[in-house]
């Protein structure tokens, strides 16, 4: 048992120290829940007075650590990933779970493998507190308990896993390759279930309709690549490479139960392959299974762990000096976050206690750096342009437009007294005033300050 605590107590260091590396930044993927979460704290209700697309998972997880940016999001995000190889440690071991190959050192393995990438990967993916790692625990926890026969808990965490993303359905029917489906459907359709009442009772539920199924699908239905299915087979081609110790080590764990195990990794692969995007955070949902295989793999035979072990040099290699860049805060891919910064350095200096905001673009991470409440419900442009985030620096099609145009003229009738557009100094053609609708209405505006990329905008009678 002691030595069980002290390597956990060193894994928890390493994701500690790796995460408060990027104690400075904010990656994209956790700044639209914390945003929210800072409504939230102000009196807000998600969907019914906050525009958020995604299911409330991460925006409850991020309203936990207070909505804030800096060392309590870095510090819950440690000991969210320890949750996630404790998970890992205990599948592995369980002796209900049983065969060759399984117990101690083949949980130690399943620990410290997936401790491991769970740092060194992309930092976008490893690092933030966002939907799809938010994912890995009660993937773990609910396939676990489906292969231990606890169908009912097995189906309410991926009922939880289905509150964080859509994908969690894929959760759901992993547990179904060693679990009934009564049982199954009874745990997921309660948390499914709650989460409808709760939302009905805030008065939110049309607004959740709207805003995560409705946008999701017209979001999930194109994808910003040209060519997705060979970036598709680049992406993964590398993912594997950078991931080699994993592949090499579930080969070798493929022992018996071959079918279900490889139907586990199937599904984990529709979670990637979903929306044709290919984002290194979407491989997260490979996780799991590969990292119990490549952990029994291992503990089978010392020598080939060896062997398989030396593969990790090739990610620590490549995603280490991420973490040093990082922490100096002057790594190429924080730009837009260090513009963020000097937007909200204005703000802060020149906004009144009782100010509100409105950002133009999505850059919600303004709202958390300048503590400035949001003015309207939208704390991103996307719905107000039809023009999703992941292709709105660089495109100008929309995807959605009679609506977008009536939400644009909801803008209107707000009175922000500060606006930021963090858009148009990427893209010019969505720039905020290339809009008819928001051209009278910005004449209320005079420019007050500008930033690298940004430009930030005053009402008149404000000052």
């Amino acid at each position: 048992m002691k030595r069980i605590v002290l390597i956990f107590g060193a894994l928890f260091g390493l994701l500690l120290a790796a995460r408060l590396c990027h104690v400075r930044v904010l990656w994209a993927e956790e700044t639209l829940p914390l945003a929210a979460a800072g409504e939230m704290h102000a009196g807000k209700t998600l969907y019914r007075d906050i525009w958020f697309d995604k299911p409330p998972g991460a925006a409850l997880v991020a309203w936990a650590v207070g909505g804030r940016d800096g060392v309590p999001p870095r510090v819950a995000g440690a000991l969210y990933a320890l949750l996630c190889c404790w998970l890992a440690w205990g599948f592995a071991r369980d002796p209900v779970v049983g065969g060759v190959g399984w117990g101690e050192h083949a949980g130690l393995w399943a620990a410290g493998l997936l401790g491991f990438f769970l740092v060194f990967d992309f930092p976008s993916a490893a690092i933030p507190l966002a939907s799809d790692l938010l994912m890995v625990a009660p993937h773990l926890g609910a396939v676990w308990m489906a292969r231990r026969g606890r169908g009912w808990l097995a189906g309410a965490l991926a009922g939880i896993a289905f509150l964080v993303s859509p994908k969690g359905v894929l959760v759901l029917a992993a547990c179904l390759l060693w679990a009934p489906a009564l049982p199954l459907a009874g745990g997921f359709a309660a948390v499914t279930l709650g989460s409808v009442l709760w939302l009905g009772a805030a008065g939110a539920l049309a607004a959740y309709w709207d805003e995560v199924w409705r946008w999701g699908r017209i979001y999930a239905g194109t994808t910003f690549l040209e060519h997705p299915l060979r970036e598709g087979l680049s992406r993964t081609a590398n993912w594997a490479g950078f991931h080699a110790a994993l592949v090499a080590g579930a080969w070798f764990g493929l022992k018996d139960d071959r079918r279900r195990w490889l139907m586990w990794i199937a599904l984990g692969a529709i979670g990637v392959v979903a929306g044709l995007r290919f984002f290194p955070r979407y491989y997260l949902a490979l996780l799991p299974p590969l990292v119990l295989l490549a952990a029994r793999g291992m503990a089978a035979n010392p020598r080939r762990a060896a062997c398989i072990g030396a593969l990790l040099i090739v990610p620590l290699a490549r995603f280490a000096p991420t973490y040093v860049e990082a922490a100096r805060g002057g790594w190429r891919d924080t730009a837009m976050d260090t513009d963020s910064r000097a937007v909200a350095a204005i703000l802060r200096q020149e906004a009144r206690p009782g100010d509100t905001l409105f950002v133009w673009g999505y850059r919600p991470e303004i709202y958390v750096y300048s503590g400035l409440r949001a003015a309207t419900r939208y704390l991103d442009s996307q719905p107000l342009t039809g023009v999703p985030a992941d292709r709105h620096l660089t495109q100008s099609a929309p995807v959605e437009t009679e609506q977008a145009r009536a939400r644009r003229g909801e803008l209107a009738r707000s009175k922000p007294e500060w606006i930021v557009d963090g858009l148009g100094g990427y893209n010019p053609r969505l720039a905020i005033g290339a809009y008819p609708e928001l051209r009278a209405w910005l004449k209320d505006y005079r420019e007050a300050g500008r930033s690298a990329s940004s430009v930030v905008y005053r009402r008149f009678g404000a000052e």
